[in-house]
């Protein structure tokens, strides 16, 4: 008795455990959701709005605004191709390695240029703008490379699997071309001129003549019918 109430507990206690595992995985999981869509939402705000000024306001804003948006835009699609390669091919490892460390002068830039727009000597930042503009290149540069390698590298090895197939192919279609080749037999044929299906029996010497035989009869053919009678 007291070992069935042991494993009745024993048993409680696991379903309770499982329950907040499965309980404390689903929160994660809709939480990490939540914050996907979040940033997701925030980002969207964010590039609109430096459309907006890169398009309409003049000036330095403008120009900041244009910077900032061409570096996040680089980042971004470098970032999203680098991930979307890695699993076929690990020597991207390399590569993303990289572009985090690049990254890391991408953040630092964005988050200068986020200041500047608030910065309210103009002069100061127009004296500055060659060197900005500068440095925007050159990382967004870096990240153009990044990403265009490994497009071309992608690219590369369907146009290797491509060639190498089409050239299965050819040697197939010139294989079932070649009208020479002997399909699977279990032997040699003979030739029609050699043998036929019935060959004739030999000549004979003339015997008597014998009692006529009964017919033979298969089981494929029908009895005859029984003489009608008078």
């Amino acid at each position: 008795m007291e070992a069935a109430i042991l494993i009745m507990a024993l048993l409680f206690v696991a379903f309770v455990a499982l329950g907040v595992y499965v309980t404390v995985k689903v929160v994660g999981a809709a939480k990490r959701g939540v914050e996907r869509t979040v940033t997701q939402a925030r980002r969207t705000v964010e590039d609109t709005t430096l459309k907006a000024k890169s398009v309409g306001q003049p000036g330095v804003v403008g120009q900041l605004a244009q910077l900032r948006l061409s570096l996040r835009t680089s980042m971004r699609a470098t970032q999203e191709a680098l991930h979307a390669r890695l699993a076929e091919d690990e020597s991207l490892k390399e590569s993303l390695a990289l572009f985090e460390r690049l990254s890391g002068h991408g953040h630092e830039l964005d988050a200068e240029l986020r200041r500047l727009e608030r910065e309210p000597d103009k002069r100061k930042i127009a004296d500055r703008m060659p060197e900005l503009r500068e440095r925007t290149e050159r990382i967004t540069h870096s990240a153009d490379s990044l990403r265009w390698a490994a497009r071309d590298r992608a690219r590369q090895f369907a146009d290797d699997d491509l060639a190498s197939l089409s050239q299965q192919i050819e040697m197939e279609s010139g294989a079932l071309r070649d009208w020479s080749v002997k399909g699977p037999t279990t032997g040699e044929r003979p030739s029609w001129d050699d043998v036929s299906d019935h060959p004739a029996p030999p000549a004979q010497a003339p015997q008597a003549i014998r009692a006529a035989e009964p017919p033979v009869t298969y089981p494929w053919q029908k009895a005859p019918r029984p003489e009608a009678t008078s």
